[in-house]
């Protein structure tokens, strides 16, 4: 392989001849031959937004020679869409900080940028890696600049897919709410509930965790860019950190603002780990749903079996005509990865020791990839499971009449310690509660038709209530 030879600091290395990156990057990929897993691409996007808005702001403040900036720039905008893309090859597990994926950006865009000018790669002449893609910055203020872009980036997609997910299991409440079905508390027989009402009640946990993630990912939006070393912003000027949530607005898209506190947000990833929390919040209910999800559909003939999910794909490869829950399990799985990613996240954020923490390259690798696999986990499992749910209104009402729950309804009439017992001949003999009460002529038709109206179970009152004294 040709290669050419690249001076740093600490010696001289052959870098392949056609590489954008230097020796730098090099020295990292040596060091650190650990996953094989690139940064992923909303890391890479985020720190070149970081070098373009610095080149505009270096520019505007006259800081930086114009042509130098425009090929700065321009080199900026071809990765952007999407060239070069496979000269970013530090490891996700590299040198605490993130200098080494810093200086990958910043040797890809100082040597496209010669050429650009002209130049040739790896002469850094007249663009250099550190003097001017880097000016004014530092790793310890463009990585924690560059977690909250990657992460403020990938969210939207997150919080369209939960969208989507909720309006499906919204609709699954409305579609389903004549159908009145068993209640279960302890995985045991509780009074009736709508199966409109379940759906309904997931769709409203999912939007409940949309804006939760919506308010905690506000706090990412201050940004500590122009804080350079410890946050003291040595070497950049006052004007550079106004001027580069500007510019950082405008090539992004967001919504950003200067930090009050640089220090401080250099110090804590407090922030970081507050909106993972909320992730992970939304992670533990989405895992619940799936489950509720499985057990519902269970069966055919042994199972509860209330609800039919639509057949994606043979369930085994031994047993013909079998049908899993593979949407809802792929879900499960996607949940439990992403909670290990959150407790790698909370782990790494107590680590930070003094002015600053080192483990941010882990930090917004594994809260970015949790909002990945998250996002379409909830849009898949939205459109290829719970929007093609159907539900089995006859066996839904097969373990309802069933219920030794209905004596509920009867304790206001008749005690209950009485209500209890009923309970208990039910089971033992396998009459339904309706079929005792007629028996012991504990109630008269009409009466026990009111009490026993099992819509009327699933909404706030007292089921025939007109009989109980005020106050009762």
């Amino acid at each position: 392989m040709a290669t050419r030879i690249e001076k740093d600091p600490l010696g001289e290395k052959p870098v392949p001849v056609d590489a954008l990156y230097g020796i730098q990057t090099l020295r990292a990929v040596e060091n650190f031959p650990i996953s094989g897993l690139r940064p992923l691409p909303a890391f890479v996007d985020a720190m070149v937004w970081i070098k373009r808005a610095a080149a505009e702001t270096h520019s505007e403040t006259g800081r930086l020679e114009p042509r130098l900036a425009r090929a700065i720039i321009q080199a900026a905008d071809e990765v952007l869409a999407g060239k070069h893309r496979e000269q970013f090859v530090v490891d996700v597990y590299q040198a605490g900080a993130g200098t080494s994926h810093n200086m990958n950006v910043n040797e890809v865009l100082a040597n496209r940028a010669n050429e650009l000018l002209g130049g040739q790669r790896g002469t850094y002449t007249p663009v250099h890696p550190n003097d001017h893609v880097n000016m004014a910055q530092s790793t310890n203020d463009t990585i924690p600049t560059a977690m909250r872009l990657a992460t403020l980036a990938t969210l939207p997609h997150l919080l369209a897919a939960m969208d989507r997910l909720a309006g499906a299991l919204l609709g699954k409440g409305r579609e389903f709410d004549h159908i009145v079905k068993s209640g279960r508390t302890h995985l045991q027989d509780a009074t009736p509930i709508r199966l409109g009402q379940e759906f309904t009640a997931y769709g409203h946990t999912v939007a409940r965790h949309r804006e939760k993630l919506v308010q905690a990912a506000d706090w990412l939006r201050e940004l500590n860019i122009g804080g350079t070393a410890v946050g003291t912003g040595i070497n950049a000027e006052t004007a550079y950190p106004a001027l580069m949530v500007k510019h950082l607005e405008a090539v992004s898209g967001l919504d950003l603002r200067e930090g009050e506190d640089r220090i401080q947000l250099m110090q804590s990833m407090g922030d970081i780990a507050t909106f993972s929390g909320a992730l992970r919040a939304y992670v533990l209910d989405l895992a619940k749903i799936a489950n509720d999800i499985r057990l519902l559909a269970s069966g055919p003939r042994t199972g509860l079996a209330e609800i039919l999910l639509p057949a994606v794909q043979p369930g085994s490869s031994i047993m013909p005509g079998k049908v899993n829950p593979s949407i809802a399990e792929m879900v499960n799985q996607v949940c439990f990865q992403a909670l290990g990613l959150d407790t790698t996240v909370a782990m790494a954020a107590e680590a930070g020791q003094l002015e600053l923490n080192v483990m941010m390259p882990v930090i917004t690798h594994n809260v970015v990839f949790a909002l990945i696999i998250v996002a379409n986990a909830s849009r898949v499992f939205a459109d290829r499971c719970i929007s093609g749910i159907e539900a089995d209104a006859a066996q839904c009402a097969y373990w309802l009449e069933r219920s030794p729950a209905l004596v509920t309804a009867l304790a206001p009439k008749i005690g209950y310690a009485e209500a209890a017992k009923l309970a208990k001949e039910a089971l033992a003999t396998g009459l339904t509660v309706r079929e005792l009460v007629t028996r012991k002529q504990l109630l008269d038709g009409r009466e026990l038709d009111e009490v026993l109206d099992l819509r009327a179970m699933t909404e706030l009152g007292v089921p025939g209530g007109k009989g109980i004294p005020a106050g009762g």
